[in-house]
């Protein structure tokens, strides 16, 4: 293998794919990335034989072949050569070698054979659509927060993707850990109706928010029983999907909570923060005092102080205490456009659901802590 690339296409391409590579491998070939030359590019391929990751970038091949280096050094490697630079890549099939060299620097890294390269296969009976990069951002971003991280309960580790027919047919992403759930959804796509629903891991929906930040086309998606391929541009995504039963979401989604609530969303996050600063660590509980024209927050906690603030709101029911987590309640408000948040409550030991009147397309509930 002999080739010259762009330092800059080399190293999009590196970003693309690199970070699927667990840094800590019992097997040496899943800490390498595959690169094949051929034709008039370079095609990059890293996997943990979950997700794989695959991009082109345009090179000057003058022979071709294919090899494995380590992933982690030969993206360091890129990364801090000069902005401008052309890479030589070339095969030293004495001493099995990678060389690199790009002005005055020479880099030699081991390689592996790319026979011993797993690739993942690709699944028939697929079903196949296209959505814009925005509304994947938005599916992605209003929702991943709430992923569970606890592994025991495995089939709440990713975004349930599925179709739902609750106001008219929308492709639906939600995402819960029994603490918070997160609801978004987008106008279905053309040829989503015949997808069922499907579970994407935590990983892969990094991985794909990563490859999409800056990207304005189209994202083309393939879902079929166990892997879903996301195509960006000349960049490809696969993973495998959680199998598993998502839980039934909807029973825990409030829908006659009728105390409602609406403050400035900014100014609400700014307090919960504040007062947050003296909360346990553990809990970090807030208490929310709701009354007609204002919300008290309150934090006691007798081993590191005590904290309260009042922030103007719009309440329409009797006063009513009720607490949350702070760092889920800023999670939530984080997601918020518009100026304002609404809050629909219950009681004091009931889920509340918290609404942005900016945008229709998500809502959020949260489960109440004991304070």
């Amino acid at each position: 293998m002999k080739l010259t690339i762009e330092r800059s296409d080399l190293l999009a391409a590196l970003s693309h794919v690199q970070s699927v590579v667990e840094r800590r491998n019992t097997i040496p070939i899943l800490s390498n990335i595959l690169l094949s030359a051929e034709g008039d590019g370079l095609t990059l391929t890293a996997t943990d034989l979950d997700i794989e990751a695959v991009d082109t970038a345009d090179a000057k091949v003058s022979q071709k072949g294919a090899l494995t280096a380590p992933a982690q050094t030969l993206f360091d490697v890129v990364r801090k050569l000069p902005d401008t630079a052309e890479v030589s890549l070339e095969f030293q099939p004495e001493n099995q070698r990678l060389s690199i060299q790009s002005g005055r620097s020479r880099f030699a890294l081991p390689t592996l054979p790319a026979s011993d390269f797993q690739t993942m296969t690709r699944d028939t009976g697929s079903v196949s659509f296209s959505t814009t990069s925005a509304d994947l951002k938005r599916l992605i971003d209003k929702t991943r927060f709430a992923i569970s991280t606890e592994e025991t309960r495995y089939y709440l580790n990713g975004i349930y993707l599925h179709i739902s027919e609750e106001d008219g047919k929308t492709l639906r992403a939600v995402a819960t850990d029994g603490h918070r759930l997160a609801l978004s959804e987008i106008p279905i796509p053309d040829g989503a109706d015949a997808m069922q629903g499907v579970i994407v891991p935590r990983k892969a929906v990094a991985e794909v928010r990563r490859l999409i930040d800056g990207f304005t086309g189209d994202v083309n998606v393939e879902v079929s029983e166990a892997k879903i391929i996301f195509s960006v541009g000349q960049a490809t995504l696969t993973s495998k999907l959680i199998d598993g039963s998502f839980p039934d979401y909807a029973r825990v989604i409030p829908q006659g909570n009728d105390k409602s609530l609406t403050v400035n969303n900014a100014e609400l996050e700014k307090a919960v923060d504040r007062v947050a600063t003296v909360s346990a660590e553990r809990s970090r509980s807030v208490k929310l005092t709701l009354d007609s024209d204002k919300i008290v927050l309150t934090v006691n906690n007798a081993e590191t102080g005590h904290g309260l603030e009042e922030i103007e709101s719009t309440y329409d029911a009797e006063p009513l205490e009720i607490g949350f987590n702070a760092r889920y309640l800023l999670d939530v408000t984080q997601q918020v456009e518009g100026d304002e948040v609404h809050f629909a409550f219950s009681d004091p030991a009931s889920p509340a659901l918290v609404s942005d009147p900016a945008d229709k397309a998500s809502r959020f509930v949260l489960m109440p802590l004991r304070v």
